[in-house]
């Protein structure tokens, strides 16, 4: 039997961060998960629609990725009002290809999604749940971090300056599903044992430099995060 959702951090505002290891622990979550993952990235810049069966099994593969982590922002009992999730890049075929000649992509970690909702916003929700994981990242085993934020330079990518991370101008191209578009995205990179370094990725990839930080990479204009890259010194 395994333990619930470990709370790692109480705010003075009763919001919790919660951490949450197996897909059973995140059952009493699934539903509020869906809603917030659905209206956040019903929102521009993604406006996309998902079915809440769809963000239920986008959550569910995560949890059964070796290695991930996966964090909740959850006000009252049970409701969740953001998340950040975060797995081994050499889990994800699309970012592994990408950083490919870059970086060491069995020792790198991948910030795959960052979401908070709108009417908690400006209150370093956001901001936590990148530090919380990469805080929960295995030193021992993973050198850099890598994230994908807009290529439009907006609040999101500001709060990832601000943190440490350095644009390595490298881009890349993400299909927004249900518009039928692709929407450019910058890499970001992060070196755990180093400086943070933020990367942008174009088509072919250009090189990057960096070090520190979170995967699916659209987010919403306070968060949500995918990628950006560069090579450590």
């Amino acid at each position: 039997m395994h333990d619930q959702e470990v709370t790692l951090v109480e705010r003075p505002d009763g919001i919790r961060i919660v951490r949450v290891d197996h897909p059973e622990d995140a059952d009493p979550f699934r539903a509020s998960f869906a809603g917030a993952y659905q209206d956040i990235f019903s929102e521009p810049p993604y406006n996309e629609r998902f079915f809440p069966s769809e963000a239920q099994s986008t959550l569910h593969r995560y949890l059964q990725t070796a290695g991930h982590v996966t964090l909740f922002a959850v006000a009252g009992r049970r409701r969740v009002v953001g998340f950040g999730i975060g797995v081994p890049a050499s889990s994800k075929p699309d970012i592994a290809r990408d950083l490919h000649g870059l970086l060491p992509v069995q020792h790198t970690f991948y910030l795959a999604e960052l979401g908070v909702l709108e009417g908690y916003r400006g209150r370093g929700i956001g901001r936590q749940l990148i530090e919380q994981r990469l805080e929960a990242v295995d030193h021992r085993r993973y050198t850099h971090v890598v994230l994908r934020v807009s290529a439009v330079k907006n609040v999101s990518y500001n709060m990832y300056m601000n943190m440490g991370f350095d644009d390595i101008g490298v881009y890349t191209e993400v299909h927004a599903r249900r518009i039928g578009q692709c929407e450019r995205g910058r890499l970001g990179h992060l070196g755990l044992r180093g400086h943070l370094h933020l990367v942008p990725i174009a088509h072919p990839p250009h090189l990057a430099e960096g070090p520190h930080l979170p995967d699916d990479l659209r987010l919403p204009e306070d968060l949500r995060l995918p990628e950006d890259l560069r090579l450590p010194e």
